[in-house]
């Protein structure tokens, strides 16, 4: 294995896809700074469903000015009420921006990092620090509904489940800001077909061939 004294890596994909999974196993073994963007949306969520602010940019604005990623990850944020909220909030363009203000610190101040998300590689690192390499995920809809189905320990319909799933991702590339799209350079990552060994493995071989 090489060591990289800078390695910045985009993974995007469909809910579930995946991509998660594979974003943390790369990590852990490159020795990367993982965000997940989807946990700061989710984030976001939670904090409107529960304080029902007047006016929810400037709510989230002053919220995530004062809070870590490291806290944000440490939050329950996988429930339903918030995978339907949060599908509507990755819409809006102003709250997309604060997230991105967030996203950017971060990374600015980091060499060796990985980041998940739906628009990392088309908008968050698409220039400078722009990405040495772009994973995308994908899993059939039968495949990554049974995975969020176990996730949420089978507390809700699967049908529900596969239902929420196909609206968010028609949602995520059909909205008009920062769709979810597979940028050109980006290596196609088939989680229905790959077990996590095969996945680390397939990530990995792409990563040693940089020069």
């Amino acid at each position: 294995m090489r060591k990289f004294r800078k390695l910045v890596l985009a993974c995007d994909g469909e809910g579930a896809s995946g991509k998660s999974t594979g974003a943390k196993l790369i990590s852990k073994k490159y020795g990367l700074l993982l965000i997940n963007s989807g946990l700061i949306y989710r984030y976001c969520s939670k904090l409107i469903i529960q304080n029902k602010p007047k006016n929810d940019i400037l709510f989230l604005r002053k919220k995530l000015k004062k809070v870590s990623y490291n806290y944000i990850t440490k939050q329950k944020l996988h429930s339903e009420e918030i995978s339907k909220h949060v599908a509507i909030i990755a819409k809006n363009k102003k709250i997309r921006e604060i997230v991105n203000l967030m996203q950017r610190k971060i990374i600015s101040s980091n060499k060796k990092i990985c980041v998940e998300g739906r628009d990392i590689a088309s908008k968050i690192l698409a220039k400078k620090p722009k990405y040495n390499l772009a994973f995308y995920f994908k899993c059939n809809l039968n495949e990554a509904s049974k995975r969020r189905w176990h996730d949420l320990k089978k507390s809700i319909p699967l049908k529900e489940i596969k239902k929420s799933l196909r609206i968010r991702t028609m949602m995520d590339k059909k909205r008009k800001n920062s769709p979810l799209i597979k940028v050109k350079d980006a290596i196609l990552i088939r989680t229905d077909k790959l077990d996590k060994k095969q996945v680390l493995s397939k990530m990995s071989e792409h990563i040693e061939k940089l020069n």
